[in-house]
């Protein structure tokens, strides 16, 4: 009787928010029961999320950036959360959605087309502010400033497409205080010691693509170096024992999609350089504890049918595990687009965008990699992070 007063009250919430907007159509927020227990906040440790933000890309061109929610102290998921606490905000949250993260109390997310950072409370999702900065991608954060790399150019396909920049932001006052030139189109990016690495892509001047990964030193906000890795990189992350994790998306030609392991030489952080290569087709990958979650989408070709793979590698020992789902369901999902694992109950996230101009869905599997529960999306879900009660 609980969950179902619940949800009759959550359901009337967006019903007043909607009727604040004028000479506009808003799709509400929407609230979904999860097979989930109705807890008390206190309930949680101090390491286990309360919640979880998913940011849905939207198709570029289409305005339709949303965020969802899944409350895991209610057990539901809220779908659009952001337009329902934000009614007056003029064409909601914009144009591709490419990065969420949380830092303190504020809730980032990176929307590309809209050449802005929508910066939120991290407890509501009401709209504290706005950072402006062209073809923005993604963001990360340390000591008090926030770090986003940026495409900079315009939004299209030219061999002569110009370097990409990552902006520095003071997080309490959201203002840019800085400013370097790195690699053609970075993407990814993270931060260890006192330098700031940067997966430059080089995706607006294929064929041409870059194959460098930037090392940014913070505190001069010069780029000190360039260390080759593989063509068309993307994601990037830091272990914890101060590697780096690289992926790249080849050139869907002859060099096909890999992962590189990038690690200190002769002690020194910034002469890192390639020390293992694996042969593995990586999409999105995320790392959780000792173990490397991935999802692969490889094609040899332009005009040839993604091939789809899952796996994990041990960051310790280097080995590779096959798939981390084991009841066969993974052959339900049509387009593996992101993934992210819960640090503290090892549950497995991953969403299918599926045809890309349609809501998607996101697939919960615990740690046996069996599937608890699917829920529907927005259009071509992400990106998701955690958030804790210690966030606002």
């Amino acid at each position: 009787m609980k969950r179902k007063r619940l949800l009759s009250w959550l359901c009337l919430v967006p019903l007043l928010f909607a009727a604040c907007r004028k000479d506009e159509i808003v799709v509400p927020a929407e609230y979904e029961l999860l097979p989930l227990p109705v807890r008390t906040e206190a309930g949680f440790a101090p390491d286990e999320p309360i919640g979880m933000y998913l940011l849905n890309e939207g198709n570029m061109g289409s305005n339709k950036a949303s965020i969802d929610y899944v409350d895991f102290v209610n057990g539901c998921y809220v779908r659009n959360i952001y337009a329902g606490r934000n009614p007056s905000v003029v064409k909601e949250l914009g144009d591709v959605g490419n990065d969420i993260q949380v830092y303190g109390s504020k809730l980032y997310a990176v929307i590309n087309c809209s050449h802005k950072v929508e910066v939120m409370d991290a407890r509501t999702c009401v709209r504290v502010g706005q950072i402006d900065i062209p073809n923005c991608r993604y963001i990360r954060f340390s000591c008090g400033k926030a770090y986003v790399s940026a495409y900079v150019g315009p939004v299209s396909m030219d061999p002569d497409a110009q370097p990409g920049a990552v902006f520095e932001i003071d997080t309490a006052t959201l203002s840019v205080t800085g400013q370097v030139t790195v690699g053609y189109q970075p993407d990814e990016l993270d931060i260890s010691g006192e330098y700031v690495y940067v997966a430059n892509s080089g995706g607006y001047r294929a064929p041409d693509y870059d194959h460098t990964v930037s090392v940014v030193e913070r505190q001069a906000m010069r780029q000190v170096r360039k260390i080759a890795v593989g063509p068309n990189l993307n994601g990037l992350r830091k272990d914890r024992y101060g590697r780096l994790w690289v992926s790249s998306h080849g050139d869907y030609g002859k060099r096909p999609s890999r992962l590189y392991l990038l690690a200190e030489k002769d002690g020194l952080s910034r002469e890192m350089a390639v020390s293992d290569t694996f042969d593995l087709p990586c999409h999105r990958f995320t790392i959780a504890g000792d173990s490397l979650y991935y999802c692969g989408l490889s094609r040899t070709g332009p005009d040839e049918a993604d091939r789809v793979s899952y796996g994990i590698v041990d960051v310790r020992t280097m080995q590779h595990a096959a798939s981390f789902i084991t009841d066969g369901t993974e052959r339900e999902i049509k387009t593996p687009y992101g993934i992210a694992v819960n640090p503290y109950d090892g549950d497995i996230f991953v969403t299918d965008a599926r045809n890309y101009v349609s809501s998607g869905v996101l697939h919960c599997y615990g740690k046996d990699g069996k599937r608890k529960w699917s829920v529907r999306t927005g259009d071509i879900p992400a990106h998701m992070v955690f958030i804790y009660k210690k966030n606002g």
